[in-house]
């Protein structure tokens, strides 16, 4: 999905959703479990699976009775160790249908060298989860994540707007817990909103949020958000809202240093069913620019990118990585970097995506419990 620009910022805070309670979703407060969920009128949990069906907001979707328990091998060992994790299935509907909830486990192809899952892993795992959402509440028509009324309308999503912040990064063999819900953002588009934790522990590690705008597939012009889009999936909204605050984004002052990649091109496998280049991809390539002394001894901590038009096959992209700090530039025992990106083409110069991204030292030692 590509993205496309606005004018404002949004930034997280520390707002979580299991800090929601049915008054600020819908209706009357109700029984929570330990985590602040809403529970049925049964007490219970449910998950999707592919046997028994339940009806989430008059939507029949497929449920199991109870999330199941399975044992993983775990590798490396003399002996075989059964571990214990939660049901890796298609997800299950929390607080009335309004959360969606997805539990993964971390392949080997997904992690980095240091054994850490990769940035655009993570940022895939939330596109999934967000699409699996639509699914399960039963809107979900064609594509990533397209509604019946999209399709009849030939609209597509487009994201304008990014903003994610890590506290640790889960490595290899570990299980996450994605939960994720929408809202409207004003009368233009919608917010997707997500949180990662640790399935064993329940520790956040990633929040998230991003705003979507619609944009017609034929003409790649953004699109009014028709009624009929918004019956199809008002009720399905929530009414939490994420604050929003302007940013101005200037690419040089005087304690930045430019580092430039060129001649980005983009692969066959970079289009989406979309036919252009995938978000995702567009956080790859500021990556390509970030200079090895930061890749090398830390790891990002927070990223906020506003995506300004779309990016197709023949594009040859340019990446710009503005350095925020003294000493010309070079990076010492800095407790954090502060960075600036841009995205254009080479070709006229057209501005493709801005952001900023802030980096601490790594935490490997931390992350396999070596310190």
């Amino acid at each position: 999905m590509v993205a496309m620009a606005a004018s404002t910022y949004f930034f997280l805070n520390s707002f979580s959703y299991h800090d929601m309670t049915r008054n600020n979703l819908r209706g009357t407060p109700g029984p929570k479990d330990a985590h602040g969920i809403i529970k049925k009128n049964d007490g219970s949990s449910r998950s999707l699976h592919t046997k028994d069906l339940i009806k989430v907001n008059a939507t029949k979707v497929r449920a199991n009775r109870a999330s199941f328990l399975k044992p993983v091998m775990m590798l490396g060992q003399n002996k075989i160790y059964m571990d214990m994790i939660p049901d890796l299935g298609f997800g299950s509907m929390l607080s009335d249908g309004f959360v969606f909830r997805q539990n993964f486990q971390i392949r080997s192809y997904e992690v980095g060298s240091d054994q850490a899952v990769t940035t655009e892993t993570l940022m895939n795992l939330l596109q999934e989860t967000s699409i699996n959402h639509l699914k399960a509440i039963g809107v979900w028509g064609d594509g990533l994540g397209l509604t019946r009324e999209m399709c009849k309308m030939n609209l597509i999503w487009v994201m304008s707007k990014l903003q994610v912040a890590v506290d640790r990064y889960p490595i290899w063999e570990d299980v996450i817990q994605i939960d994720t819900w929408k809202g409207a953002f004003g009368k233009i588009g919608m917010c997707s909103n997500w949180t990662i934790c640790d399935a064993k522990t329940g520790e956040i590690l990633l929040t998230a949020s991003c705003t979507w705008l619609l944009m017609n597939e034929e003409t790649r012009r953004l699109s009014k958000f028709p009624d009929e889009i918004r019956s199809e999936l008002d009720k399905h909204l929530t009414n939490v809202t994420l604050p929003v605050v302007a940013r101005k984004w200037s690419p040089r002052d005087e304690s930045s240093v430019d580092h430039v990649r060129n001649g980005i091109m983009p692969r066959w496998s970079d289009l989406d069913m979309n036919q252009h280049v995938n978000n995702v991809k567009y956080i790859g390539w500021i990556l390509e620019s970030v200079p090895h002394s930061i890749v090398e001894n830390y790891e990002l901590a927070s990223l906020t990118l506003e995506y300004r038009r779309e990016c197709k096959m023949e594009s040859v992209v340019q990446s710009h990585t503005y350095v925020m700090v003294s000493n010309n530039g070079k990076i010492g025992d800095y407790d954090h970097v502060d960075c600036k990106h841009a995205l254009q083409l080479e070709t006229g110069g057209g501005e493709i995506m801005k952001g900023w991204s802030i980096w601490r030292p790594k935490q490997y030692g931390n992350r396999l419990g070596l310190e």
